[in-house]
């Protein structure tokens, strides 16, 4: 019997399931797409797509995550915020799912406000960490979308060349 079908809807779902992860925190997003990218290359017995696109697909999830950490850092800590804060914002962007699609993007904002705010900071400059720490995850999404399509990209090319 030919598992191959069963293995690509597998890949497919575990893609596109890593794709709306790049987006929604609670996922593991480019990390769910090199699993779906690694079960297609197996499919076909690693015919198409060999271990160097792979071990480059590798290399950028490794990168990915790496983003994903240092982005809400750094944009958060530039300006001088507490664990308060980027604890916030992780609740903020958690809550913010079930208010989707605006909660999905002031979630993190106001979470970080509140968490700094309750640190003790005034409001304006818990505001200025809130939009610190906001801009810091828009610029990780859009970095992790970036490299979900290069990741896309190196797949294509080794299965097509």
């Amino acid at each position: 019997m030919d598992y191959s079908f069963i293995l690509y809807l597998l890949a497919a779902v575990l893609v596109l399931v890593g794709l709306a992860g790049v987006i929604l925190p609670a996922l593991p997003g480019l990390p769910l797409v090199f699993a779906g990218l690694l079960v297609a290359a197996w499919a076909d017995g690693f015919a198409h797509v060999g271990w160097l696109p792979l071990v480059v697909l590798g290399a950028l999830t490794a990168l990915s995550i790496v983003i994903d950490v240092l982005a809400t850092t750094l944009g958060a800590q530039r300006l001088g915020a507490s664990r308060l804060a980027l604890a916030g914002s992780v609740l903020g962007t958690v809550v913010g799912l079930f208010f989707m699609p605006v909660g999905l993007f002031a979630g993190p904002f106001v979470g970080a406000l509140l968490g700094e705010y309750l640190h003790g900071r005034r409001l304006g400059q818990a505001a200025r960490v809130g939009l610190g720490t906001w801009l810091g995850i828009v610029l990780g999404v859009a970095l992790k979308l970036g490299l979900a399509m290069a990741m896309l990209g190196v797949f294509a090319v080794a299965w097509f060349v």
